[in-house]
């Protein structure tokens, strides 16, 4: 991994970018293929024995998860609500993770999860953009002797608090998909139902997904509303209090932009400050700034398509470096037209 990716990955208390390839255009006209929660609380889940801990591993920090596994793409899509006012929760990380179209994980060498260790596939996260969702490329999971067919993700709001839950599939469309792809899911059908499945027999009308062909990809598109503590105003944890003490770092102003946005940031004493965008993948793009600043409110304006770069999201990362050490922080941007 090189040394720029590596530098954007240690932020402190967030890891991750949402996504800049415009896999909005990969979800098909009907692909409201989900299910809205009206904004109750997503049912909180176990994370499973095969969580990882995706904030370690930065390579993880990608929008297509696949790897080298087959199975019928599934494009799926999560967007993130505020309990306190139902809106939209941007720059938070999101990860996700499942088992493959035979039932194994990768990550772990267990019984009946055997010869699994050192590898990295179907694991991901990225970083809610203004409209609080995030998008995946991946396959339809498959299924494990005990479980109905699912997918964990995880909601990283800060320091202090994640939440934690599991979706799963409508079943009529779900046995559908195993039918007509038996020669790639050769277990067949799944035969454990929801009100037997130890996550999902106490409710489960929140985190049921109804996916939908897209048949420019030849797969399907799955969508799910999840609602979770806080508002578009999310509360800071220990890590985040430490960055405050030194600067903070405000939104990108107007957001989307068509040419110029204004990056806002405030510095409790003199620094260092760095500015730098990445794309999808972790790659630095363009260096914005690299300057000393004196204490106070400072803006920074940033001509994405003086740059030369595409329209799409981007994360900018602010580096702060004073007597007192160097702190980071990320968020998202959107260029349109």
């Amino acid at each position: 991994m090189n040394k720029n990716r590596r530098d954007f990955l240690k932020i402190a208390g967030l890891a991750g970018a949402a996504g800049l390839l415009p896999l909005g255009k990969v979800f098909s006209a009907n692909s409201a293929a989900g299910q809205s929660n009206t904004c109750t609380l997503i049912p909180t889940e176990t994370a499973g024995p095969f969580p990882l801990d995706l904030t370690a591993n930065t390579f993880y920090f990608r929008q297509d998860i696949r790897e080298f596994k087959t199975g019928v793409q599934l494009n799926l899509r999560l967007k993130i609500l505020g309990e306190n006012n139902c809106g939209p929760m941007p720059n938070l990380r999101v990860n996700i993770w499942h088992c493959d179209k035979n039932g194994l994980y990768s990550g772990y060498d267990q019984t009946n999860n055997a010869g699994q260790t050192g590898f990295t596939y179907l694991r991901g996260y990225q970083m809610t953009d203004a409209n609080g969702e995030v998008e995946f490329i991946t396959i339809f999971p498959g299924w494990y002797p005990g479980r109905i067919c699912h997918i964990h993700f995880q909601v990283y709001v800060n320091s202090n608090y994640a939440a934690i839950s599991q979706l799963t599939f409508d079943i009529a469309t779900k046995q559908a998909i195993y039918t007509a792809n038996s020669s790639l899911y050769t277990r067949g059908i799944d035969p454990t139902t929801l009100n037997a499945d130890n996550v999902f027999s106490d409710g489960y009308s929140y985190q049921i997904v109804t996916p939908t062909q897209n048949f420019s990809t030849g797969g399907y598109d799955a969508y799910l509303e999840v609602t979770i503590h806080g508002s578009g105003l999310v509360g800071v944890g220990n890590i985040e209090k430490e960055n405050a003490k030194q600067f903070i770092l405000g939104q990108n102003f107007p957001n989307p932009y068509v040419d110029q946005t204004t990056i806002p940031i405030h510095l409790k004493r003199q620094s260092d400050v760095t500015l730098d965008l990445y794309d999808l993948s972790g790659r630095k793009v363009a260096e914005v700034l690299r300057s000393n600043m004196a204490p106070g409110d400072q803006k920074i304006v940033v001509d994405l398509k003086a740059l030369g770069l595409p329209m799409g999201n981007y994360v900018y990362q602010v580096q702060v470096e004073n007597e007192s050490g160097v702190y980071r922080d990320c968020k998202v941007m959107t260029f349109s037209n």
